[in-house]
């Protein structure tokens, strides 16, 4: 049995499938019959016993209202009764004190199947019991100075027959279930299996064609269907991801191929005749080591962004006081750029505690203001403003620079992505920021958005879960 089990265990899923419903229904099918075969044998015998009964009641009663003495003179009339309530397929007869027949009569039961069954037991003087084919009762009758047994004996021989019938017809429907059960359970796992089975072609066209096939979805509205949706919108995250990294290393390879070429170029300047010329070894040099704090720059930025992606938070994450926070970054931006006027309403922030350290809240702030200066052009006016709303802190870093496109908005959070390259350029910086402020934001389970319009202004909101006091 173990040996079958795990023989059954290794099959495919449409094997298992179809060898367990077939089970199942076949198993369901034997249990109906079975009872039904139960309580149709037994309702049959209650009925045959009831009727048996009520005949020898009916018996019993006219001899005792006629009061019999059972002579010779009395013989026809009680031949004549027993003749009208026989049955079919029955034997009534009376017996007097010494077991010997007085009255016989018979419908289809041969006197050889009674007289081999003499009143020797106790239990047959009386009462009702079944003996082979036969059903027999019989009841002692008193009357005057007659003392014997009134014995009916009813053939259930077609009774016998028409249950082995049943069962025969049972036995073969039982086997057609079997049929029946294997061919449902087969057609049953291949309907459960048709979208599982789609769900296999599409990753196999996936890994032949690409990433942009899908599963045809049905409206079935069930846990296979919702399954087949995840599934797609999994392989839309993951092509997405795919698209993005090989935009990242596209972006990445441009950005670091123009300063290493910037210094290529200098050094075999200098390597074939520039090294003896002062002014043009200075100039190269000067450019050499700005190509160079450059490319440092962008490096530490691709790391900061790498170390913003990771899932985890780490340990010895602080809560933080948004609004100390944010005034303590304001120092620094105010003697960074003086002439910038700063306004700020953190009145509500006042007493809520966030989750997430200060260094990275500080580095969200300064990723955003330093953005909102570069770009706020002949309006140095940065207005700073908290607010709690359904248990979130918010910050929102408001300016009134160039503004952003209407269609640069979603993407101006994407890696290396500048919405003016040549502009952007200009005015430094690499594309990253506000990739890492993004990837520090939900890092803490928080959320950024920008609001823009050209040449009116910029938004940025950032929001936090509030800690609970």
């Amino acid at each position: 049995m173990r040996k079958l089990f795990s023989a059954v265990h290794q099959l495919p899923i449409k094997w298992k499938l179809t060898i367990w419903s077939s089970l199942l229904l076949f198993l369901l099918f034997a249990a109906y019959n079975a009872v039904q075969y139960t309580f149709i044998e037994k309702w049959m015998i209650q009925q045959e016993k009831i009727g048996t009964r009520q005949n020898m009641n009916e018996i019993l009663n006219y001899f005792l209202e006629n009061e019999f003495s059972f002579k010779e003179s009395d013989m026809p009339y009680i031949r004549g009764f027993l003749e009208k309530v026989n049955h079919q397929n029955q034997s009534i007869r009376v017996l007097d004190d010494k077991g010997r027949p007085i009255v016989v009569v018979s419908n289809r039961v041969p006197n050889e199947w009674i007289d081999g069954d003499p009143l020797s037991a106790p239990e047959k003087t009386g009462g009702l019991y079944f003996k082979d084919r036969l059903l027999i009762m019989r009841s002692p009758l008193t009357i005057f100075e007659f003392n014997g047994t009134v014995e009916i004996v009813k053939n259930n021989e077609d009774f016998v027959q028409l249950i082995n019938a049943f069962s025969r017809v049972m036995l073969v429907c039982g086997f057609g279930a079997i049929i029946i059960s294997g061919v449902g359970g087969r057609l049953l796992a291949r309907q459960l299996l048709k979208p599982l089975q789609s769900m296999a072609d599409a990753i196999r066209k996936i890994k032949q064609k690409g990433l942009h096939e899908r599963v045809l979805v049905n409206n079935n509205h069930d846990e296979i269907s919702t399954l087949m949706k995840m599934f797609n919108e999994m392989m839309d995250q993951v092509e997405r991801s795919f698209q993005q990294q090989r935009q990242f290393v596209e972006d990445a390879s441009h950005e670091l191929r123009t300063p290493i070429a910037i210094i290529e170029g200098h050094l075999s300047l200098l390597q074939r005749w520039g090294k003896k010329d002062p002014a043009i070894l200075e100039e190269s040099l000067d450019i050499s080591i700005q190509e160079l704090a450059r490319l440092k720059g962008l490096v530490q930025e691709l790391l900061a962004l790498t170390r913003a992606e990771e899932q985890t938070t780490g340990e010895g994450v602080r809560k933080a006081k948004p609004d100390q926070v944010v005034l303590h970054v304001m120092k620094h931006i105010a003697a960074v750029y003086p002439s910038f006027q700063l306004e700020t309403e953190l009145v509500p922030l006042t007493g809520t505690m966030i989750e997430i350290s200060e260094g990275h809240l500080e580095q969200i702030m300064l990723i955003v203001l330093d953005n909102a200066m570069k770009y706020s052009m002949e309006n140095k006016r940065i207005r700073i403003k908290g607010s709690v709303l359904d248990r979130h802190a918010s910050i929102e870093i408001t300016d009134s620079g160039i503004g952003i496109p209407e269609t640069d908005l979603p993407y101006v959070m994407d890696r290396f992505y500048r919405v003016d390259k040549a502009r952007s350029r200009e005015q430094g910086g690499n594309g990253l920021g506000l990739s890492i402020a993004k990837r520090l934001v939900e890092r803490y389970n928080g959320a950024i958005s920008i609001r823009s319009k050209e040449n009116e202004g910029t938004t940025v909101t950032v929001s936090f879960p509030v800690l609970p006091p």
